[in-house]
């Protein structure tokens, strides 16, 4: 039979017609169809990009229904930074998300939001770095990219071929182009995995939180733009965690939880400054700006005391209480005479101020370098007796061991939470804080991580402790982040005018500035921990 002479349909008739073509026929194509459908689900499912393929993304909703870190939709009540801003940072280059030998780079592993230490013996505070968990797996190729929609507290993913990576916040609309990390799409600020402190600084053009002139509760070495400093680069950064994004701070919804509650800042003045920076923050969102005010009406906060500013609308407080060794500055009669002494074994007096707050955050550390305690000489004392010498670092773990025991007898794990900033770092050039060390004419941050100093013995004496302790305690490990911002200091810029060049301050920040970020780390803390009124 000639073929060519028939149509199309003829041509099937002709199959039609004979039994045993037909089963042939038949078998053959239920095998491709099976081949093709298989084909497309195995695709759909290694890829888990459901746009692809919508007739099978029920299938992958069904399979990872009960598994929170599969979820295709998750609710926060709260607004994130656009996702984008990750790869915009000016230490990556090419908008990876990982170093160039594919490792974490912050800090000490496992100090994911601050070391909750509710079940201390199974946590490790392993200070070595560990190989970065996450780069093995796939990632989205330059040509394909996501952007995150938030509307009514839903937070929905979609990835389109061929655009840039971008999100859309309060901020605005950012886009930029790089590789992303496919975990970043399910945003994991609540998993383990997200250790906000692991990240690095990219540009942010948009403005503070609040403005140096229109907060009259900045300490006037501090406000680094009234003394003049004629660069504002030091603002316009702002910290990207490498494994997810951080709720961008809310005053409202922070003073919202804080109804009827205190929070205490405990510690030295790099405390105070991130206390004076917590106020004006939580005070640019109040619209009746005399309804916040220091209690005993002053403005000025540079003595040694005990300071509260009232949130009226909330019922509210905000405190400071300076103390910087947390254990007990006191005197010792010798043979001699009496001299100074530190009681490593007991709190500073301080206490009774504190004691029932709701949140405390403490800190020490600047002060253990300072003359009195370096020389290590006839200064510790424990009981009646005063160590000839005693090396500095086994002097602050045994204060730290006694603000450990404090917390454990006195505080109240069920009402409050307890917080330990960790040590913010120094940019001294030529010499020390009172020898001419300088940090002045820097406009940027550093960028090249070989230039960071090793992490602080301190805090890794800091962690163990926090480890033995009953009380759950979030650590704050700010120490490697705020290494890299050597140029967020107000160095010359002081009260004291451009005269004190060898008399520079390269410990404390600008405000607006470095510990703004601090405070940012500390809402989406609270946040992570739900603990109270901070529960989702």
């Amino acid at each position: 039979m000639d073929f060519k002479r028939l149509g199309f349909s003829d041509q099937l008739s002709q199959y039609a017609a004979s039994p045993s073509k037909k089963v042939a026929s038949g078998w053959w194509l239920a095998m491709a169809a099976t081949f093709v459908v298989a084909s497309l689900f195995f695709l759909n499912s290694s890829v888990k990009i459901p746009f692809l393929f919508p007739a099978f993304q029920g299938l992958n909703s069904l399979g990872s229904r009960n598994s929170s870190s599969e979820r295709s939709h998750l609710y926060w009540p709260f607004s994130f930074s656009p996702v984008s801003s990750c790869c915009s940072g000016a230490g990556s280059g090419d908008g990876s998300l990982m170093d160039s030998e594919g490792r974490r780079t912050g800090g000490i592993v496992d100090t994911h939001f601050g070391n909750f230490t509710e079940n201390p013996k199974n946590e490790s505070f392993d200070s070595k770095e560990e190989e970065n968990p996450r780069k093995n797996y796939s990632q989205i190729g330059r040509s394909e990219s996501f952007s995150n929609v938030i509307d009514k507290g839903i937070v929905s993913f979609e990835i389109r071929k061929n655009e840039s990576v971008s999100g859309e916040g309060q901020n605005g609309t950012n886009a930029q182009n790089g590789t992303v990390d496919l975990l970043r799409m399910e945003m994991n600020f609540y998993k383990k995995e997200c250790d906000i402190y692991d990240g690095e600084w990219v540009r942010d053009d948009t403005k503070p939180y609040y403005l140096s002139g229109l907060c009259p509760y900045i300490d006037r070495d501090f406000d680094c733009h009234f003394n003049k400093r004629p660069d504002d680069g030091y603002i316009k950064w702002k910290w990207q965690p490498y494994a997810c994004d951080i709720p961008s701070f809310n005053s409202t919804d922070f003073l919202e939880k804080m109804r009827g509650k205190s929070l205490v800042i405990v510690g030295d003045s790099l405390n105070r400054n991130m206390w004076e920076s917590l106020v004006c923050m939580l005070r640019a969102g109040v619209h009746d700006k005399n309804r916040v005010y220091e209690i005993s009406g002053r403005s000025k906060f540079k003595k040694k005391g005990f300071y509260a500013f009232r949130f009226e609308d909330y019922n509210c407080s905000v405190d400071f209480v300076g103390s910087p060794f947390l254990v007990r500055e006191s005197t010792f009669n010798g043979v001699n005479g009496s001299f100074e002494t530190l009681r490593l074994d007991l709190m500073d007096q301080t206490t009774p101020m504190y004691n029932d707050a709701d949140i405390m955050i403490f800190n020490t550390g600047h002060w253990w370098t300072h003359e009195k305690t370096s020389r290590r000489e006839d200064y510790y004392q424990e009981g009646d007796h005063v160590h000839t010498r005693l090396k500095v670092l086994e002097a602050y773990k045994r204060a730290l061991h006694t603000w450990a025991r404090w917390v454990d007898s006195n505080v109240d794990p069920n009402r409050t939470q307890v917080i330990f900033r960790g040590y913010s770092a120094t940019h001294f050039r030529g010499g020390r804080w009172n020898s001419g060390g300088q940090c002045h004419n820097e406009t940027e941050p550093i960028f090249n991580k070989k230039q960071l100093a090793k992490y602080p013995s301190k805090m890794k004496a800091l962690e163990r402790v926090i480890r033995d302790m009953k009380t759950p305690v979030v650590y704050m490990n700010i120490s490697r982040l705020t290494d890299y911002r050597k140029d967020g200091h107000p160095s010359v810029y002081r009260a004291e005018g451009h005269n004190g060049v060898h008399a520079q301050d390269c410990s404390h920040w600008c405000l607006p500035g470095v510990p703004d970020t601090w405070n940012e780390l500390l809402y989406a803390s609270l946040l992570k921990s739900g603990r109270g009124s901070w529960a989702n």
